[in-house]
């Protein structure tokens, strides 16, 4: 004789919401790791940028090392605020601080591009410096989209804004090459400080956004349901970047 077939009850509200909170644990600890990277690396980069600056009389090479003493601190709040048990607890003042990075890049960078157009010390050539410039172009924009994504799914203003800080060393990485490259080759000084410019006006879009609190990020995953929009993207404000 046969059993009775006993139909298994769907997953609950309480079995979703456990599922979530695994899930958002991860996205943190992915977070985290990301973050440990990137100010690893930015604490080597920018000790090799400075001495070699120092050495070659650049200053964009020493401008290239500041940044990213300010990317560390854009960095470490972002690990301060995941540090803490409720990280959104955290979000607004860490979003501060890295507008505040964003501006003070774009101060500094501006202040020595202008020096460097009105008649700064022309540097030698510097092949630490390139070879720098060229690994960091080659590494940071996997960083930069690693954190962003992990950052849009966790519903993480701050990881996605510092992820554009990331990004923006990039930008940073291929202006440094081609001034080095170009001063080196044919001797156009000027190349850099105006291409460099055009980051600052970069940066200070990006402090500006960071400081409102700006950011294409996914809908909370504790509280998003299965009628809401399509995750990553619940505004539309990233439409294009996925």
């Amino acid at each position: 004789m046969s059993l009775p077939l006993t139909p298994l009850a769907p997953a609950g509200p309480t079995a979703q919401r456990r599922t979530r909170l695994a899930r958002r644990t991860r996205l943190a600890r992915r977070i985290r790791l990301l973050v440990a990277a990137t100010i690893t690396y930015n604490v080597i980069e920018a000790v090799i940028a400075i001495t070699a600056g120092t050495a070659a009389g650049s200053t964009a090479l020493i401008g290239f090392g500041l940044d990213s003493v300010i990317e560390v601190s854009s960095a470490a709040a972002v690990a301060w605020q995941f540090a803490g048990a409720d990280p959104e607890k955290r979000e607004k003042t860490a979003l501060r601080i890295i507008a505040i990075s964003f501006f003070a890049l774009a101060a500094y960078v501006t202040a020595e591009s202008v020096r460097a157009l009105l008649g700064g010390t022309e540097a030698a050539h510097s092949t630490p410096g390139i070879v720098l410039a060229a690994a960091s172009l080659a590494i940071m924009p996997g960083l930069s989209y690693a954190q962003r994504r992990a950052g849009r799914e966790l519903g993480s203003r701050t990881a996605v804004a510092d992820s554009k800080q990331t990004l923006l060393c990039t930008y940073l990485s291929a202006v440094l090459l081609v001034g080095l490259l170009v001063n080196s080759l044919f001797g156009w000084s000027w190349a850099d400080p105006i291409a460099a410019l055009v980051i600052a006006a970069v940066a200070i879009k990006e402090g500006r956004e960071a400081w409102r609190g700006d950011g294409c990020c996914a809908p909370n995953p504790l509280t998003v349901t299965t009628t809401s929009a399509a995750p990553g993207c619940g505004d539309g404000c990233c439409a294009g970047e996925r």
